[in-house]
């Protein structure tokens, strides 16, 4: 509906401008052809008329979607509408938020909040007046208690318009209603109330009381008018300062009392308390002094009775230690013969061991000397093998004697020369040398043999 609205006043709008576009093309080639015509330069047609017929009809009908868009109403959130008519006046009925469709130029639409509203008297904590609407006084609500004193009240009122009602409420309330309602019948309210009590019943002892009945009132009240009031809160209470300063004096001379009557009390629990604690201690020392006297003779008669026990029980305690004196004397030669016996055995057997020890040491030199000389016989057959491999590689090589020598002498020589033949390079002395020790081991094998 809102597209369809602005589409209509855009497009009535739209038609007017046409109107004019097509009556100022006609106006303007008019004023041309007599600027032409009085130049004279060449012959002009007939001047072309203005047309007033067909820009007339287009604007007349642009008024057509114009008025249907006004028409079209919009109720926002949280309101209410009320259709007020030129002629019949209010009529009846609410428009809750949405699109509405009301008579043009007919109808107008007069818009109501119906959103929670306070209306506050006295400052609030941050030392602001507090309030959805202007208020007519962010002061104290004075009004005067039994006793002829003038009471400040700061006082919360939160309510809201009725949506069924406000028709009524445009017809016949004055407007707005926050302020020309609202006020007035708070404060009446309150004034007519509070006179029935004392400030100190209005401060503390019927507080909630009065708020009640003071609600009760409002609500009522204003119900009538088509509001609704959801709470009525007392926040707070200024007392007249010289009543305070008494107030003050009165609660601080009750505070003393009420201190004065608690200490009494605690006095009166500490003396109740040493009485007790004394009573406490007296009975228990009779009772430990009884105990004690029981104790006493309790003692004598078991010392009385234990003495018809005592000589047999000595006479038993000595034949006791003379047989413990025997047996004890009985054991100890016993273990004397014993500790002999042991050491004669120990001295055999330790004379034992040490043969046993010789005939093993000497078995184990025995086995020591023939392990060495076998390992003497292996060690002389593997060189004597091996010394036969060698010569019989130096025969078939005799170069690897040259070699052989150059490699021993290394250490010393730093250049060697050698016969180009090479046959006879020592090759004499090494293989004397070789056959006398191959002749050395065949006669130690013999020997062993």
């Amino acid at each position: 509906m809102i597209f369809l609205k602005y589409l209509l006043l855009f497009g009535g709008a739209g038609m007017i401008a046409a109107a004019i576009a097509l009556l100022s093309r006609d106006r303007y080639l008019l004023a041309r052809h007599k600027q032409l015509e009085a130049a004279g330069t060449a012959p002009l047609p007939e001047a072309p008329p203005v047309r007033w017929g067909a820009p007339l009809a287009v604007a007349l009908l642009a008024w057509g979607p114009i008025l249907l868009a006004l028409g079209i109403v919009v109720v926002p959130s949280g309101m209410g509408g009320v259709r007020v008519s030129q002629t019949s006046g209010t009529l009846p009925g609410t428009l809750y938020p949405g699109t509405h469709f009301i008579t043009p130029m007919g109808e107008s639409l007069v818009l109501f909040d119906t959103r929670d509203q306070l209306f506050t008297t006295g400052t609030v904590e941050d030392g602001k007046a507090a309030s959805t609407k202007p208020l007519p006084s962010a002061d104290f609500l004075h009004v005067q208690a039994k006793e002829g004193l003038t009471v400040g009240l700061a006082i919360t009122i939160r309510y809201h318009l009725d949506a069924k009602h406000l028709d009524y409420i445009q017809a016949n309330l004055p407007q707005p209603v926050e302020k020309e309602i609202v006020p007035p019948i708070v404060a009446s309210a309150w004034r007519e109330l509070v006179p029935n009590y004392t400030v100190r019943e209005v401060f503390a002892t019927k507080r909630e009381e009065i708020r009640k009945k003071a609600s009760d009132v409002i609500t009522a009240k204003l119900a009538a008018d088509g509001i609704v009031v959801k709470e009525v809160m007392l926040r707070d209470i200024q007392l007249p300062p010289e009543y305070a300063k008494g107030l003050e004096n009165l609660l601080l001379k009750e505070q003393e009392n009420d201190q004065m009557g608690v200490q009494t009390e605690i006095q009166e629990k500490q003396v109740r308390i040493s009485e007790l604690e004394a009573e406490a201690t007296k009975a228990q020392q009779v009772k430990q002094a009884e105990g004690q006297a029981q104790v006493r003779v309790l003692q004598a008669k078991a010392e009385a009775d234990a003495m018809q026990y005592t000589l047999p029980l000595k006479q038993k305690q000595i034949e006791e230690s003379k047989l413990e004196a025997e047996a004890r004397k009985e054991a100890t030669v016993q273990n004397a013969e014993a500790s002999a016996q042991a050491t004669v055995k120990n001295a055999e057997a330790m004379a034992q061991a040490k043969v046993i020890d010789s005939k093993a040491e000497m078995e184990r030199r025995k086995l020591l000397a023939e392990a060495e000389a076998e390992r003497i016989r292996v060690t002389a057959a593997a060189d004597a093998e091996r010394m036969r491999n060698e010569g019989a590689i130096l025969k078939q090589n005799p170069l690897l004697i040259n070699k052989i020598v150059a490699e021993k002498l290394s250490d010393k020589l730093q250049i060697m020369m050698v016969p180009s033949d090479g046959k006879f390079f020592f090759a004499n002395d090494v293989l004397k040398s070789m056959n006398m020790a191959n002749k050395g081991g065949e006669a130690e094998q013999g020997e062993e043999k």
